[in-house]
């Protein structure tokens, strides 16, 4: 399954179901890059376990807003919609793999 960009208007549908984990990052942020990479190769991994959304910062201001996104990369686990814990900075994949369960 691939990595799915979300915008304002699909965000709460792409969350709404399963285990996801929603990356709030940015183009210029170097951690952020490094982070896509990492969550590339889980997504390779899980194979459909979990769904992985891309949020850009920039894009859309009003859903960093909304889960206060202060720093990126910024890492929120959704499970059937709700909020169930946060990772702020560069994660492992290992540290991923824990974070998610």
């Amino acid at each position: 399954m691939a990595v799915i960009h979300a915008t304002a208007q699909s965000f709460d549908r792409l969350i709404s179901h399963g285990t996801v984990l929603v990356d709030f990052w940015a183009g210029w942020c170097a951690p952020c890059r490094m982070q896509s990479s990492v969550i590339d190769e889980l997504d390779r991994e899980l194979d459909g376990k979990v769904t992985f959304v891309k949020v850009n910062v920039d894009d859309y201001p009003e859903l960093s807003r909304k889960y206060r996104v202060l720093s990126i990369p910024m890492l929120v686990l959704f499970r059937d919609g709700e909020a169930e814990d946060v990772a702020v900075g560069l994660q492992s994949a290992e540290q991923l793999r824990k974070f998610i369960g």
